[in-house]
């Protein structure tokens, strides 16, 4: 008995100082090394960011930018949060570098779209790089 009762906690050493199911849950996912490539990238833009801001307005477009794809990391961080502790494994060091990719792309074709028509060639192939790269995360989150 004591044996198993040992077995139990080393299993899940936060039932011995009493957090939530989903703080463990939250500890799966921030121990990832995804999580850790998207939290570099964001943590470099958002100081790059900072260093911006001290000479430039909001409406500079590295600004822009770079507030672009902080926010696209974000929604990125969203969905690797749905990721189920059981399934932990998917959230690798690719699947991270592929976020921050799409998260430059993402931008990318944000600042695209603003300047452009639809059917600009640039704006088009931006897209087309954009799906290729959601298609790849789709399919490492399958």
């Amino acid at each position: 008995m004591r044996l198993l009762l040992v077995l139990i906690f080393a299993a899940c050493p936060t039932l011995l100082i009493g957090q939530s199911v989903s703080a463990v849950d939250a500890g799966f996912i921030r121990s990832s090394a995804a999580y850790a490539e998207i939290i570099l990238r964001k943590t470099e833009l958002q100081a790059d960011l900072e260093t911006f801001l001290a000479g430039y307005t909001d409406a500079n477009p590295k600004v822009i930018d770079l507030r672009s794809e902080i926010a696209s990391l974000d929604k990125s961080m969203a969905l690797i949060a749905a990721v189920k502790p059981t399934e932990a494994g998917k959230l690798t060091l690719a699947l991270g570098k592929l976020i921050v990719r799409h998260a430059s792309l993402d931008a990318d074709h944000s600042r695209l779209s603003t300047g452009h028509n639809k059917d600009h060639p640039d704006l088009k192939r931006a897209k087309r790089k954009l799906e290729f790269f959601d298609a790849a995360i789709r399919e490492l989150l399958r």
